[in-house]
Order: C-alpha cells, then structure tokens, then sequence
C-alpha cells in the first residue's frame, strides 16, 4: 500500500507531463505502470518541456549515450533557460552590451558534453536501489575535484493526514563534504554549500533505461551565477 500511495504522490503517469505534475497522476486507486514504450530519448523529445534538453543531447552527440543502460536525472526548460539567461548575464557584463544575442548554442560545446554527463548515472537507480540515508554515486562525467554527488530519499510526513510519510527522490552536489556532517554547518562558506534539489518526478521506465525529473527551481550544471 506504501508503494501505491508513493507512486500516486510522485511517480509521472507515462504519457503525459504537464506543467502541474499533479495533473498527471493517477488517482482513482488503479494500478500505476511507470513503462513507457519508447527509447529514453524519444521520450523527452515527444515532451514539449524537454525542448532544450534535447537540443542540448543533439548538439553534444549524447543521443545514444543517453540511451544506453542509465539512469538520467532530466532537467526542464525551466532548468536550461535559467542557465542561458545567466551565461548571457556573464557575457553582456563582459562585453558591457546588453544587447548581445546569447542562446543555447552559445553556450561552449564542450562544457555541454562534459556537464551534461553529471546527470547520467550507470543502470537502473530507481528508488528500489535507494536508502534515505543515501550513498554517493559516480556519474558518467568522472571525477570533479572538491564535488561529489549524493542520492539519497528525502523522508517528509508533511501528507500525515493521508499517508506516514512520503519518500522524495534528492540528488545533490556535494562541495568538499557533506554539510550534514559538519558540527556548525552556519560557518560554512556559501560558495561551499552543498546544493540539493527534489526530482519532481521520478521512475520513468523506458525502453533503454530510467528518468527522474529535476525539480523547476534547479538551475542546469547546478550554476549559481546571477541573473540579469
């Protein structure tokens, strides 16, 4: 019953991912089926609010990566226009011009290869494989000094009048150790805080492998720099 009522509180409904995800679940006590009969690629093509993901997956010749035995923590538009408003910031105060033209193919070709490679994790992390007290994962992108990456499932009870708790899928950034572990985490530097986002939506079971969907306010390549 508690992976029934989880699923019914997170898990996308295949085949349908709107704005308000609520919209998407099924609610009348059937049971929820995560599989959807298509490549993980074709998925977030055939959804308009991965438009700029894919783009990104097509300028970096990552389709069949993509594709391979992963799992993939997928950001929105939300996401990736966040950053390309915030790289054009960068560059306009560079170049102090305003009226620069900055969009996703600006942004360097490299970076897009490399970044893009910290939301894909080897084989199948579904929630199944995951623990609340979490474990650090390598992704595809290999080492970065001073960062790590930590997935774990955030345990809240705030739909206590429905349900004990629910489970939240987090990935997270981890810079230099966990601030968890730190005595007084106040002292921490905020240029070195860990950065945490729910996925929104989680357990997308494709053809190829599994999707989590980042959270809107999550910001791609976890970039903090201001915006305009």
């Amino acid at each position: 019953m508690k992976n029934i009522l989880v699923s019914l509180l997170i898990l996308v409904v295949a085949g349908s991912l709107g704005s308000c995800n609520k919209n998407s679940y099924k609610v009348d006590g059937g049971t929820h089926n995560p599989k959807v009969d298509m490549t993980t690629y074709d998925y977030l093509k055939s959804k308009s609010q991965f438009s700029s993901l894919v783009h990104l997956i097509d300028r970096a010749g990552l389709k069949e990566t993509v594709n391979g035995d992963i799992t993939f923590f997928a950001c929105t538009n939300y996401s990736v226009d966040e950053f390309v408003r915030a790289r054009y910031n960068r560059r306009a105060i560079e170049l102090n011009d305003e009226n620069i033209i900055y969009t996703l193919d600006s942004l360097p070709l490299q970076e897009v290869k490399d970044s893009l490679k910290m939301y894909m994790f080897n084989g199948d992390l579904g929630r199944d494989h995951l623990t609340v007290e979490g474990n650090f994962y390598q992704n595809l992108l290999g080492p970065i000094p001073n960062a790590s990456f930590y997935i774990n499932l955030r345990r809240t009870q705030d739909y206590g009048s429905y349900i004990d708790h629910v489970d939240y899928i987090r990935f997270t950034k981890v810079i230099g150790t966990r601030d968890e572990t730190e005595r007084d985490q106040t002292t921490i530097p905020a240029k070195d805080r860990d950065m945490g986002y729910d996925c929104q939506t989680t357990g997308i079971i494709t053809n190829t492998g599994t999707i989590h969907v980042m959270s809107n306010y999550h910001r791609l390549f976890f970039n903090t720099e201001p915006l305009p």
